[in-house]
């Protein structure tokens, strides 16, 4: 699957530029038309407004020329009156149009590429970096829209503003008019050059940002480890290095962006200066026309300055963000890891016997198997331990029943169904699960609490918590269950959220119970009350535990010994020790030989 990822990825990055774009643009379009006709239409009255404005300085000058004629005067001030403030309000309208669709397409992008990353497996995660695709999500879809605003822009409000200043030149003065188009080549020449170190560049301050973010998560996730190595300078130094190299990206991109100026000024320098020289003498044996002629080409000319500038920037603008928008597509089109069976069905009711018939597993298609050939089937009500050493298999194992993974061969049932024909929706509501690493979301701790069932309310959550345990230490917070935890549980110790986390599964109340490591974090008092309460929770619950310390595992129904993906024991505590094998070393190395019979 990772081959076949990068293969994507390759396949993506040498996909041509205009079809991205294209399908960006048919992609957005197609909801948002009525808000960008409105913006269309609004951009060309601000165009014709534009170029009416540069043809109304012409009649100025020849109205003051003749301030006898008050009338006329009096027409030309109310007309310029009458054309700014059109301009002014189909600006406003435009600007305000375009935000609104502008925004609007941000927000759905972000929110398709999340849901996305929602229907990816774990395997989609484990093989992506949490800051890659934090970067993707926040500025990808920045990039689309400044793509779709420049494209708008550009190719509505700019070019018909520049074609209407134009037709007033030719209009005002032809030949001049022709004169100041000579050197244009020049500037389109320039671009083209600017448009190659364009997209490289790009590509490389995405990467510094992508490393500043995974900086930033390191030093706050991984505080405690930072401080306690002193690792500060090191990572200052990780971080300048990144910021440095963004720094000088962003440089690079403004030099690459800003060099069509000084064309533009060039072009335009060399064009008035060979206008006010031509419009002092005959050209062609044509005379220079009336000065409000002139005026009026010499306002269009300069007016038509800055919207040549923007569609002369509009191709480096386009380049620079479709490395985005390239980021944000490799995404949405990632193959999905994980998929629901298109006629998948709900889980029959049942007791919550769960078996794993025959599988075999490994993470990668050619790696080594992490399980091989496993045959087991847990009890519906009982409890079944999983021990054995680091590395054998057993959270492999849940992953699977969890159906985070399926098995490369074989399969797993719950009440006799293969779980890969069940909906996801209805596999998880069967399975409560307490992993070693215990996650807790930002809010307080009544929110994490209902987040295990949604028809919960705020005293089953309290009860939940009873049995786990918890209700003693939460009552202490400053403000009891509606006490901020922090990220992930920071304000709390390992064993509160480890508590709060199996208070959690208590609370779903479903029929199979999976605890990976429950009490590792938990000090010795609080290992022996939650012991107690797991006792009690698990009765009439199909419960798959794993532990390292056989001593929360002393009253398991049956116990599986694996070791290199195989169960290579089975049975009740008393059939393993009298068996004398792997369980039984084990349970002497932890006990010294004196048995804690059940």
């Amino acid at each position: 699957m990772a081959a076949k990822l990068k293969w994507h990825d390759r396949w993506l990055a040498r996909l041509p530029a205009d079809r991205l774009l294209t399908r960006l643009l048919l992609e957005s379009f197609q909801e948002h038309r009525w808000k960008y006709l409105a913006a269309s239409g609004a951009m060309v009255l601000v165009a014709a407004a534009t170029a009416a404005s540069a043809w109304m300085m012409g009649q100025i000058v020849d109205a003051l020329s003749t301030p006898e004629n008050r009338s006329r005067v009096m027409a030309v001030g109310v007309g310029v009156a009458l054309v700014f403030a059109f301009r002014g309000i189909a600006m406003y309208t435009q600007a305000v149009l375009m935000a609104r669709a502008g925004n609007r397409i941000v927000a759905q992008k972000q929110m398709q590429i999340y849901h996305r990353m929602l229907a990816q497996g774990v395997a989609f995660f484990n093989s992506n970096a949490s800051s890659e695709l934090l970067l993707k999500v926040t500025q990808s879809a920045q990039a689309a829209r400044a793509i779709i605003d420049t494209v708008v822009a550009g190719f509505i409000r700019d070019l018909l503003t520049l074609i209407g200043l134009v037709a007033v030149m030719f209009y005002q003065q032809p030949v001049l008019s022709m004169v100041s188009f000579v050197v244009a080549p020049i500037v389109v020449y320039g671009v083209q050059r600017i448009l190659r170190l364009v997209r490289d560049v790009m590509q490389q301050e995405m990467a510094g940002l992508g490393e500043i973010i995974k900086v930033v998560q390191e030093t706050s996730l991984g505080a405690r480890v930072v401080k306690a190595f002193g690792l500060e300078p090191r990572m200052a130094d990780r971080m300048e290095v990144a910021v440095r190299q963004v720094e000088d990206r962003n440089n690079r991109i403004v030099q690459l962006q800003s060099a069509t100026m000084p064309l533009l000024d060039i072009v335009a320098g060399l064009a008035i200066a060979s206008i006010v020289i031509l419009s002092a003498v005959d050209i062609f044996g044509q005379t220079p026309g009336t000065p409000g002629q002139l005026m009026s080409f010499v306002t269009a000319f300069l007016m038509s300055y800055e919207p040549a500038m923007r569609l002369s920037r509009m191709r480096v603008v386009i380049e620079s963000n479709m490395v985005g928008v390239r980021m944000m597509y490799e995404l949405l089109d990632t193959p999905q890891t994980m998929l629901q069976n298109p006629d998948a069905v709900p889980l029959q009711p049942g007791p919550g016997a769960v078996t794993l018939d025959n599988v075999n597993f490994a993470y990668d298609k050619d790696g080594e198997k992490v399980l091989n050939n496993v045959h087991v089937n847990f009890q519906p009500g009982k409890t079944t331990a999983l021990v054995g050493p680091s590395g054998g298999g057993k959270s492999t194992l849940l992953n699977l029943i969890l159906r985070l993974y399926d098995p490369t061969e074989g399969s797993v049932l719950i009440d006799g169904q293969d779980i890969r024909t069940a909906t996801f929706v209805s596999l998880r509501e069967k399975i409560a699960f307490v992993g070693q690493d215990t996650f807790l979301f930002t809010g307080t701790v009544m929110e994490n609490l209902l987040l295990a069932r949604s028809d919960a309310t705020e005293e089953d959550a309290i009860a939940a918590a009873k049995v786990a345990h918890a209700h003693e230490f939460i009552e202490k917070l400053p403000n009891g269950y509606d006490t901020p935890i922090g990220e992930n549980g920071s304000f709390l110790s390992g064993g509160q959220r480890q508590r709060l986390s199996i208070a959690r599964a208590v609370l779903r109340q479903a029929p199979i119970l999976l605890l990976d490591e429950a009490t590792s974090a938990l000090d010795s008092h609080s290992e022996v009350l939650v012991r107690d309460a797991l006792e009690t929770i698990t009765r009439g619950v199909t419960t798959i535990v794993i532990a390292h310390r056989l001593s929360t595992v002393m009253n398991a129904d049956e116990i599986c010994y694996l070791e290199a993906g195989e169960i290579v024991e089975q049975g009740t505590i008393r059939d393993l020790l009298a068996a004398d094998g792997k369980f039984k070393a084990l349970y002497d190395v932890q006990f010294g030989g004196q048995r804690e019979e059940k």
